[in-house]
């Protein structure tokens, strides 16, 4: 398997102070990454597992995330539930720190978000926001360019402010630099487990992968993600256990496996201990959520 290189994206500030994306699925935009700007993130379709620094998660069509400056991240869509391609999953804007401290400069009333800015270097998501209005508010921003960008993309700021469900994501501070190759290699790894979470991955392979000597990875990796390599990868795999959870019918025993645990009581002490519930437990609630939503399972 080829590793992918974490990118830094750039923005000709002189002639775009934001800027707007959107991608379909599958992408090799999906990566691990960071960038100098602060990202608000909407995703459109589909389900699987949200990175946010040493977080991983979950997300659905409507959630929304906003990820600050050289914070790593991905959404990684559950290709179990997920085979067909899809046209638009994410949109997004990205916008500096510089345009964000001459906005308040210009007019000290924006000073009223400088706490969700500070909040959003660990990472922020807005839960129950209103999708149609976050996707209104984006395609605003889409569809207009100059100045008119600029009013839509700030009325948009204001209600993501206003809205009082902030959960703050990373507890770790990650900070990528461009060209620091140690993080850069352990970005690597962090996307190999990823999609590679079934394997017997050992520290040993993995800092050969970082061309560390074990200890040295151990040490470096922790300090980058906030995580023990082997918490990390259990993670990893609860959070993969989570998507088949809700998206299959296989047998509990069967996802144990099949997400890299090698006993079934293992699995099931380190997911009550990350989800504070047994799968079958996790189960049934994820199901009773897709039913109040209407939702046909996969």
């Amino acid at each position: 398997m080829s590793i992918v290189q974490p990118e830094f994206e750039y923005v000709d500030r002189a002639t775009e102070t934001i800027r707007y994306l959107e991608h379909g699925w599958p992408t090799d935009l999906c990566r691990w990454h960071s960038h100098a700007e602060y990202e608000l993130h909407l995703i459109v379709a589909t389900r699987g597992k949200t990175f946010v620094g040493d977080y991983i998660g979950e997300f659905k069509p409507g959630s929304l995330f906003l990820v600050g400056p050289n914070l790593p991240h991905n959404w990684i869509t559950d290709e179990v539930a997920y085979s067909e391609p899809v046209e638009i999953r994410d949109m997004l804007v990205q916008f500096s720190q510089e345009s964000v401290d001459q906005l308040a400069l210009a007019f000290p009333e924006f000073r009223e978000m400088e706490a969700m800015f500070e909040l959003a270097k660990s990472g922020i998501e807005f839960t129950g926001f209103n999708s149609t209005f976050a996707r209104g508010h984006l395609e605003r921003i889409r569809n207009t360019r100059g100045a008119e960008r600029i009013v839509a993309f700030l009325r948009f700021l204001v209600r993501v402010n206003e809205h009082a469900e902030k959960k703050p994501l990373s507890v770790a501070g990650m900070v990528q630099a461009e060209g620091n190759s140690k993080q850069a290699r352990i970005a690597d790894v962090v996307d190999f487990i990823t999609t590679n979470y079934a394997q017997e991955i050992s520290v040993d392979k993995a800092a050969k992968m970082a061309g560390m000597s074990a200890p040295a990875f151990s040490r470096n990796f922790q300090r980058l993600t906030g995580n023990r390599f082997v918490e990390f990868v259990n993670r990893v795999r609860v959070s993969q256990a989570c998507s088949m959870l809700y998206s299959t019918d296989d047998q509990i025993s069967t996802i144990c496996f099949e997400v890299g645990f090698q006993n079934l009581a293992n699995f099931n002490r380190h997911f009550l201990k990350m989800k504070g519930m047994t799968p079958r437990e996790f189960r049934e609630t994820a199901m009773r959520e897709l039913a109040s939503n209407g939702e046909a399972r996969a």
